[in-house]
């Protein structure tokens, strides 16, 4: 028998020893997974200690869990063979006569690679290089630039395919499908939100980010003749969105026929070497394990403190405050905001979910502002889609979003943190927005889901 200790004190201890540790530089997966064992051990019981693999077998053996792999080595495979390259130099030719075209490109580049890859951080960095250094050469305003690059990469949280999606429907157990085209719309909301961003403040102040020069555009003979290279990931996006729309496939299935279109994009580019395919798989390797290593170590922890009752704690003091429905989804947002300042997407998800959505599902979502609302059975599928969008702010938000570093390791040396987190503010206030109209107005998440599943 292990030692008793209220859940209150259990609570404080918990949340003390993950934040000192976290600080302290341990990875996410060590921290969480030590003190779920270490507390186990000493406040549990013998019986406790099955726990341990009774939570990690489910995530070992969850069929929807194959898709993360194979969108991640498609990513990893499109990066190296050139793609992005080439989707930015498109955009770049095709918009760059605009005030703020090649802001404006870079987030049409990044939303396209959204669609055909999912993966934030290789977006990211490669747009950091090959975007940020031709928008800087053109004058374009420093934070104006790297904002939109880090904006635009974050895309890959919601646009299908979305690993956080896949990982997000396998712990709410909600049907992937479902949560991947719920994220259509929202995904192309931000993006326009973000050229629209870009466009109104270059026309306020053209020095912001000047259009090419008259010599430099391309006409509109030659803007058809570029758009045939995009051809192929295009028709890659038809083909993994198209097969989930139509339910011809499952997620993984799509996953599948994707992975292998990167791999004809790659051949048919005469990209494709031993070499590209070994270094993708590297990737792809080292990737997934980091992540299935978090899965185990949070669901350890977590599952430890739903046991000894802390969900109902939670649930209790959470509805104890008298706030109304809305009040409480506001409450989480915040604790959802503030902890993306200090651990990543994937822990927050293990860590927030199995609590959260318990509660929300007790709730009534009756509409604000005179608006529908939402009904019990699609409370789960709502709240995945605010949830990423949140995310989404989370890669943004200092001191820790992943995409500041992703964008500062490869800025010139004479870009400052300081500058990179200066450039995210503007498109953070911008994710705040999209995810306001995200909860005031639900059917931007569910009315598409609704028509493709009845």
């Amino acid at each position: 028998m292990g030692i008793e200790i209220g859940i209150e004190s259990l609570t404080i201890l918990m949340v003390v020893s993950l934040v000192v540790l976290l600080a302290a530089g341990l990875p996410m997966a060590f921290v969480t997974g030590g003190l779920g064992c270490v507390f186990l051990f000493v406040f549990g019981s013998l019986q406790d200690l099955t726990l341990v693999p009774s939570r990690i077998f489910p995530f070992m053996t969850n069929h929807d869990l194959a898709a993360i792999p194979l969108y991640i080595f498609m990513a990893a495979v499109l990066e190296r063979v050139g793609i992005i390259e080439q989707l930015f130099d498109t955009a770049y030719k095709v918009l760059g006569g605009m005030p703020g075209g090649l802001a404006s490109a870079a987030v049409v580049a990044c939303t396209i690679l959204a669609a055909v890859c999912g993966v934030v951080g290789a977006t990211e960095v490669a747009m950091g290089i090959i975007a940020l250094p031709a928008m800087l050469r053109r004058n374009y305003n420093p934070e104006l630039a790297m904002g939109s690059i880090l904006a635009g990469g974050t895309l890959g949280i919601l646009i299908p395919p979305s690993v956080m999606a896949i990982v997000y429907a396998v712990v709410a157990q909600q049907s992937v499908g479902e949560l991947l085209i719920g994220c259509v719309f929202p995904g192309l909301l931000l993006s326009g939100m973000y050229i629209a961003y870009v466009t109104i403040r270059c026309v306020i102040d053209p020095t912001l980010g000047p259009p090419l020069p008259p010599e430099e555009r391309v006409s509109t003979r030659e803007k058809l003749a570029l758009m045939k290279g995009i051809i192929p990931p295009a028709i890659l996006i038809v083909l993994v969105v198209g097969v989930l729309f139509t339910g011809a496939a499952t997620p993984v299935e799509a996953a599948g026929i994707g992975t292998f279109g990167a791999l004809v994009i790659a051949g048919t580019s005469r990209a494709l070497t031993w070499d590209v395919i070994g270094q993708a798989g590297l990737a792809t390797v080292r990737a997934v394990a980091m992540v299935m290593w978090i899965f185990f170590g949070a669901t350890i922890l977590v599952g430890f403190y739903i046991v000894e009752g802390g969900q109902t704690f939670i649930a209790e003091s959470i509805l104890g405050t008298g706030l109304g429905a809305y009040g409480i989804l506001f409450v989480m947002m915040v604790i959802l905001f503030i902890l993306g300042m200090l651990i990543d997407w994937i822990g927050i998800l293990l860590l927030t979910v199995p609590i959260f959505l318990p509660i929300l599902a007790k709730l009534s979502f009756d509409g604000l502002l005179g608006l529908p609302g939402v009904e019990s059975k699609d409370v789960a599928l709502w709240y995945g889609v605010i949830f990423m969008v949140n995310m989404q702010m989370a890669f943004l938000s200092p001191p820790f979003g992943y995409s500041l570093f992703y964008l500062k390791s490869v800025a010139p040396p004479e870009i400052t943190m300081i500058q990179v987190i200066r450039a995210a503010i503007p498109f953070l206030f911008l994710q705040g927005i999209g995810l306001t109209l995200v909860i005031v107005f639900p059917e931007i998440a569910l009315w598409l889901p609704r028509q493709v599943y009845g």
